[in-house]
């Protein structure tokens, strides 16, 4: 099992910026991709940002070259670092961690941080 804790959400005018922070615990050695979702109001969750494999990074095209995630292997915490903040960043932001055994992915979620940019 692999714990998430994230912070770091809140409300910040357009423009702005916020860092969020996910803390792991548990079978944290398990964990082949780390990142981050968002899930607007009445819309399907995406993917945001993920590490894979301990160093390739992905992002969505949205939010390339204004988010930037990183990873502190030693601490077990992942950050997103979102800049140049969009009121249509806003969304719950969920980290994500995906544990790889064979031909099954093992997921886990964090609680959600709620970050919300005003125009």
């Amino acid at each position: 099992q692999v714990q998430l804790v994230e912070s770091g959400g809140g409300l910040v005018q357009a423009g702005g910026s916020l860092r969020l922070s996910c803390a792991a615990s548990g079978r944290t050695g398990s964990i082949n991709a780390i990142g981050w979702y968002r899930q607007a109001p009445g819309k399907q969750r995406e993917l945001v940002a993920q590490i894979i494999s301990g160093s390739s990074t992905t992002y969505a095209d949205s939010v390339k070259g204004r988010f930037t995630i990183s990873r502190d292997t030693a601490k077990n915490i992942v950050y997103l670092q979102m800049n140049s903040l969009k009121p249509e960043d806003t969304a719950v932001y969920y980290c994500n961690a995906d544990e790889w055994a064979g031909t099954r992915i093992f997921r886990y979620w964090g609680q959600g941080t709620q970050v919300t940019v005003s125009s």
